[in-house]
């Protein structure tokens, strides 16, 4: 029996790991290696596990017998496309295959898997792939996760082609094979010809598990099911990967969030609010208080048991109009955050939201880093550093956390800049990380969270937990604030605090659903903490 697991659904833990497609041939090399499965039982379970999670996804196409166009290609995905197509020809289905590349330079399980589907049917020539009706269901195998340059063209023709039979557009569903053909499944680019349109899918069914192109960029299938093909889940040989070796995506179910939070959310019986922490955030000039303020409100309703707003004497009167709970100080530079940070009770700051560029910002964030408190770097206390990157570098301790976007990161680290097709999103991360000597939060649908140690972890805001509502002014602003309301109490690594803070803030999000302000976000936790059940 081989399950197919919702990767939105699993309950299992706080993370399951995104592998790389060395790390995939890794796994069924361990396992055949040792004898304990062959090439053929892993395309026999694949195919199988295929049409299983296919029909669980689309029940109506398991009542009755359908038409489906299967195209495969020459390696081992082809392989598996052929057993699709057995099984649903033994369903009851018509099925048309058409096949890609010479069969004799095809690997020797894939050529066993034609040989089989061909005592059965033909294969018909690709190029003739876009003749006939139209079919109930398009079968991608052309190309899987070892892919690492673009596909052919005439791959790309017949895909298009089947999808418009009979001139209708875009009503084929589509299945991929562990990915959509041209993923490259380890930095998810698309790798198509220049000026050719890539290919999608309805659902993609990859196999033992996610790999990381699967939840990197936008992904190319609107949903992700992941079969059970009888593999190990660490093999040894995986342990020789180049770092970063595993990548975790944060996907705890109910069950694990409420213990996971419960480590993690400072309060607990019996605390005083200074047990929790004092979150200080500092906030710019007359008219730039806003984005301060959300950061703040967010620090103080995810747990900071105090939370200061430190802003320029000329913007007192118009923030203390704004602020209850939060408690309000005048900021005169670098020389008055000094004189604050005298005080040992504030524990974490927030710098960056509001906070105005140059060399005043450039001075209050050294000073602020110098005194070594657990701190936030988001926004303009980035990019006051963006002409000279290492003199950010030069006072960044472990217990800082950079939250850029990908400009504000291309502008840090150019050399590392996301898009550059020998440097995945994860690497670029990791080696930020390590350079600077902090944790990384590297922003996005795909947020990748990255500690100075080595520790990655990737919060994807995609498939069923895709929240596109957070794509608006001061989402990130409020995201600082929930991670320094959570570094206040001390109780936890600065990249553990990166992780709970970036899953609950798509949590809250998807709570509230459209129509989302970045305001809003603060207040939908207390309800987002009821049905988690802390």
């Amino acid at each position: 029996m081989h399950h197919a697991t919702e990767i939105s659904e699993t309950e299992s833990g706080l993370a399951m790991e995104l592998l790389t497609a060395a790390q995939m041939r890794a796994a069924e090399e361990a396992a055949m290696s040792a004898g304990k499965v062959s090439g053929l039982q892993l395309m026999e379970r694949a195919g199988r596990g295929s049409v299983d999670a296919a029909l669980s996804h689309w029940p109506d196409l398991a009542e009755g017998p359908h038409h489906a166009v299967v195209l495969c290609g020459p390696g081992n995905n082809g392989g598996d496309g052929y057993v699709v197509a057995r099984r649903l020809l033994d369903a009851g289905w018509r099925v048309e295959v058409f096949g890609l590349g010479d069969a004799a330079k095809a690997s020797p399980d894939a050529r066993r898997m034609r040989a089989l589907w061909e005592a059965a049917g033909p294969v018909q020539d690709l190029r003739e792939a876009g003749q006939g009706d139209r079919p109930d269901l398009l079968v991608d195998a052309l190309f899987g996760t070892g892919l690492s340059r673009s596909i052919p063209q005439e791959a790309v023709t017949a895909w298009h082609a089947v999808r418009t039979r009979a001139g209708v557009t875009g009503q084929v569903r589509c299945l991929a094979l562990d990915c959509v053909s041209g993923l490259d499944c380890d930095n998810g680019q698309m790798l198509v010809p220049e000026g050719a349109d890539a290919l999608s899918a309805d659902l993609t069914v990859t196999y033992h598990a996610a790999k990381r192109g699967h939840f990197l960029k936008t992904p190319p299938s609107a949903a992700l099911k992941v079969v059970d093909i009888g593999l190990e889940a660490h093999p040894a040989s995986l342990t020789a990967m180049p770092r970063p070796g595993y990548l975790r995506l944060l996907d705890p179910g109910r069950v694990e969030a409420r213990r996971w939070l419960e480590d993690i959310l400072p309060v607990a019986p019996g605390h005083h609010k200074y047990d929790r922490g004092h979150t200080l955030v500092l906030g710019g000039g007359p008219g730039k208080g806003g984005a301060a303020r959300m950061a703040a409100r967010a620090a103080l309703r995810i747990g900071a048991g105090l939370v200061t707003l430190g802003v320029p004497p000329a913007a007192v009167q118009e923030n203390a109009a704004r602020l209850d709970a939060i408690m309000l100080k005048p900021l005169r530079g670098a020389e008055g955050l000094a004189e604050m940070l005298e005080d040992g009770r504030l524990s974490a700051i927030v710098l960056g939201p509001g906070l105005g560029l140059g060399e005043e910002t450039r001075q209050i964030v050294r000073t602020a880093l110098g005194a070594n408190r657990r701190s936030v770097l988001d926004a303009d206390a980035l990019s006051s550093f963006q002409d000279d990157p290492d003199a950010l570098f030069a006072t960044l301790h472990d217990q800082a956390v950079l939250t850029p976007h990908e400009g504000e990161f291309a502008r840090l680290f150019p050399d590392l800049a996301h898009g550059k097709r020998d440097v995945s999103k994860v690497e670029a991360a990791a080696l930020a990380a390590e350079r600077a000597g902090a944790t990384i939060l590297l922003k996005g649908p795909d947020t990748v969270i990255a500690s100075p140690a080595g520790a990655v972890s990737l919060n994807a805001a995609l498939y069923e937990r895709a929240a596109p509502w957070l794509g608006t002014a001061g989402a990130g602003d409020v995201l600082a604030g929930m991670i320094g309301g959570l570094l206040a109490s001390g109780r936890i690594a600065p990249h553990l605090a990166a992780e709970a803070a970036a899953w609950l803030h798509v949590e809250a999000a998807r709570s509230f659903g459209p129509g989302l302000i970045a305001e809003d976000l603060p207040e939908e936790l207390p309800k987002l903490f009821r049905e988690i059940g802390l």
